[in-house]
């Protein structure tokens, strides 16, 4: 093809760049697999720790080894005082920000920082999955004069989370979604973030590259910011009975209701599904049904869209969710990176394991032989 008749596929839409065996999604039918397996069955049966070993290993661990895994992945949760400095050095920047600047850091911490080989890629993914919970609620608390709370090695990531974000044991109840969230989160085929991971590997890069990669790519509102714009709306729709006039107001100015549509799924978003009646049960214990019943109504106005592949997705109810845990609103799209970065790191794996260079090409339609007039003569 000419230069000239070059055909265009923008956002890269249904290109497909390579082979993975991390997850697969059926937009169709409104299913997502990890390793093969159903998210429906490792989302009620799999706690967030067999879902690492998973994605990053690939196949679930028998209790032996889940015992060992989890010994390390404690073991690993705390970070270096230097990188606690920077946090505070910063620590009134965006949460995300944050984040980002912590995993560049850590990797100054990190003896196997230039060793792209397989298992030591697999030994820095485990360390950053382990102190991404760490960062996020060490910044949190240090930006509010709080101390930062050391993580408990008897308590898993999640409740690890909940702990070291409130200084209390959290109610078990709450675990179980903060898990399950981390689960739903953990790996999603080549979404930006992931695309953004695999082309920092490409270039042969380091994990705490790719990694820094992928948060920044996934702070953008249109990949990891919609669950605080859902709870946004939420709160702009105040109850039931506006939000049919809400919805259609919104669409009619040709607005968009944030937490409905994917790039790849026609059918409901399987990961929305595990939320829903979480939510609900959430709001009653909490006190505070009306969320769900909003957010509920919302689903009820947008079903025409249904039949165009417009349908909630997994921030549809995560915001809510995060909500009444009472998460800093600010807090929610590094809830999704702490349960991403096992993904990131499968695809980093992937890359290496068969790497080349991704480099795309731009079609030019600038001008080209332009007169050029010397700075004096301007």
């Amino acid at each position: 093809m000419s230069e000239d008749r070059v055909k265009l596929y923008r956002g890269l839409r249904e290109v497909y760049i390579d082979r993975t065996n991390s997850s697969f999604i059926n937009g169709k039918e409104g299913k997502l697999y990890y390793r093969g397996y159903n998210i429906d069955d490792l989302a009620v049966n799999c706690s967030f720790e067999e879902v690492i070993y998973l994605i990053m290993k690939g196949a679930l661990p028998t209790l032996k080894q889940l015992d060992q895994f989890v010994s390390e992945l404690r073991s690993n949760m705390t970070i270096p005082e230097p990188v606690l400095d920077i946090i505070k050095t910063i620590k009134n920047a965006h949460p995300m920000d944050v984040l980002r600047t912590a995993i560049s850091a850590l990797s100054a911490f990190d003896d196997d920082v230039n060793d792209n080989s397989a298992e030591a890629t697999l030994r820095k993914g485990t360390r950053l999955t382990a102190q991404a919970p760490t960062i996020v609620t060490a910044h949190a608390r240090i930006r509010d004069g709080l101390e930062p709370i050391t993580p408990d090695p008897e308590l898993s990531l999640a409740a690890n989370f909940l702990y070291m974000l409130f200084g209390e044991k959290p109610d078990p109840r709450d675990v179980a979604l903060i898990d399950k969230d981390f689960v739903l989160h953990a790996e999603h085929g080549l979404n930006a973030s992931s695309f953004g991971a695999r082309v920092a590997a490409s270039t042969q890069a380091d994990l705490h590259c790719a990694v820094t990669t992928g948060v920044a790519v996934l702070k953008g509102p249109s990949h990891g910011g919609a669950a605080e714009s859902v709870m946004t709306m939420s709160q702009e729709i105040g109850s039931v009975d506006n939000a049919e006039k809400y919805v259609k107001d919104t669409l009619s100015s040709g607005g968009r209701i944030m937490g409905f549509g994917h790039r790849v799924y026609k059918a409901v978003d399987p990961r929305s599904l595990h939320l829903q009646d979480d939510l609900k049960e959430l709001g009653e214990r909490k006190g505070e049904p009306k969320w769900y019943s909003i957010l509920q109504s919302v689903v009820e106005v947008m079903k025409p869209y249904s039949r165009k592949g417009i349908n909630q997705n997994v921030d549809f109810f995560s915001g809510a969710m995060y909500f009444l845990l009472n998460i800093p609103e600010d807090l929610f799209i590094s809830i999704f990176a702490i349960g991403r970065v096992p993904g990131w790191t499968a695809q980093v794996l992937e890359q290496f394991e068969n790497n080349i260079l991704l480099r795309p090409r731009l079609k030019y339609v600038g001008d080209l032989d332009r007169e050029f007039i010397k700075i004096e003569d301007r």
